[in-house]
């Protein structure tokens, strides 16, 4: 797969698909599907591993397949034994590296294969091989970019002892509080990714060991990418040398990392997102709009944003122009500056194009809110003799109840998607 391909067709008007959402050509003599078997020391286990895999493979799937051994830094016989099966199984190839870390075997292996499909799995062979067509198949089809196994998600059945279970869980929840993660199970050793996205990837993970997986998730989940959950059934190997505690500081140490690489910009998330991440959702159904959530929470923090600049301007003009001057006043300066963040911020509309039409159309929504918290204001000092504690609370949430009022009338028809696209020209 060439992960440098142009981003446009050559007829240079129309764009070229983007890596992953595309369905895998299951023909031709190169493997679809490369599975990785990265070792370390397992002389014992190697050979009933490839064995009981190969099998499964040649009677389950049917396309061309590979399936690797990384061997990183062995100093038994592990290497001898993956030699030797890879002399008896066309299929089997062997893959040396002088240095340790799982994550180092993955990227090298898989940044040198010719397969569209890479996977891995523990040479354990803990998860049931029966997850393995439903973690592929969203990879060939274009529907998802990643694909892990899940020890986490419903319906998965683990048997495993309470102190894997009990690390498994915290280390996940810790993911979801400090990286916002949305997957349930980064450690879980059954992945898949597709290999055009791989390429695009591989270059900005640093881990060279366990927090490989976890690093890959997270920017793929920033990147944009859609990550397919597949349960497992998942039974612990008794026999495992993983040092929990080691990994798990690692794994600490690699959440730190990550954090302040994110925000120093040493990760370029937007890039990435611009690269491979989905198209927005096309929505044509009425009164369905896409990103609703992303839109009142943005429109939530220009609101904000914009009340304490009306209080504050209210305050200020109060004892100079009376009430209703300073109302009036603070609510269209707020309302000028309201719309044009909102136009930017929260509905994504760029460029010149119709700005002075949406601010018309901003300033009749400002008059309907000016009504609402003038009329409030007004039937406040008819009933009676407000102080300014009363007065300032009753326009808070006259200004509240024109904050909603404004946000229905801002998406529904001043940015309503639908109206853009009936003028092609605004969009460009």
């Amino acid at each position: 797969m060439n992960a440098t391909a142009p981003s446009r067709s050559s007829a240079g008007d129309v764009p070229a698909p983007r890596p992953g959402t595309t369905p895998v050509g299951l023909g031709g003599p190169q493997p679809v599907l490369d599975v990785v078997i990265p070792v370390y020391n397992e002389e014992a286990d190697l050979e009933p591993c490839i064995r009981r895999l190969h099998a499964y493979l040649a009677e389950r799937i049917g396309y061309p397949y590979r399936i690797t051994v990384a061997d990183n830094a062995s100093t038994d016989r592990t290497l001898q034994v993956a030699e030797r099966l890879a002399r008896e199984f066309p299929e089997v190839e062997v893959h040396h590296l002088d240095e340790k870390g799982r994550g180092r075997a993955l990227r090298a292996v898989w940044s040198a294969s010719d397969a569209a499909v890479l996977a891995y799995m523990d040479v354990d062979l803990s998860t049931d091989l029966a997850a393995l067509g439903p973690l592929v198949a969203p990879l060939l089809s274009g529907h998802s970019d990643v694909a892990i196994g899940s020890r986490l998600a419903r319906g998965a059945r683990v048997v495993r002892g309470p102190k894997r279970e009990f690390i498994s869980r915290c280390y996940n929840l810790i993911l979801r509080g400090a990286l916002a993660a949305r997957f349930s199970d980064a450690q879980c050793g059954f992945k898949a990714i597709r290999a055009d996205v791989a390429h695009r990837l591989l270059p900005h993970v640093q881990d060279t060991g366990w927090f490989f997986d976890t690093e890959l998730l997270v920017l793929a989940q920033r990147a944009g990418l859609r990550i397919h959950e597949v349960p497992v059934d998942w039974v612990d190997d008794p026999n495992s040398s993983v040092n929990l505690v080691a990994t798990a500081t690692a794994d600490l140490k690699g959440l730190v990392r990550i954090t302040r690489a994110t925000f120093t910009g040493q990760i370029p998330v937007h890039r990435l997102r611009e690269q491979l991440g989905r198209e927005p959702i096309g929505v044509e159904a009425p009164g369905v709009s896409p990103s609703l959530v992303k839109q009142l929470v943005r429109f939530a923090a220009v609101g904000v944003a914009s009340t304490a600049a009306y209080l504050l301007l209210f305050l200020l003009l109060r004892t100079m122009v009376g009430a209703q001057a300073a109302n009036f006043t603070a609510l269209l300066v707020t309302a000028i500056a309201n719309t044009a963040v909102n136009r930017r911020v929260t509905f994504g509309v760029r460029g010149r194009a119709g700005a002075g039409r949406h601010q018309f159309e901003g300033l009749i929504v400002f008059g309907l809110g000016l009504v609402l918290t003038s009329g409030s204001l007004a039937l406040l000092n008819h009933a009676t003799h407000p102080g300014i504690v009363l007065e300032t609370t009753v326009l808070v949430l006259a200004n509240l109840a024109a904050t909603v009022l404004r946000f229905l009338l801002l998406r529904g028809w001043v940015f309503n998607p639908r109206r853009r696209r009936t003028a092609p020209e605004e969009s460009r």
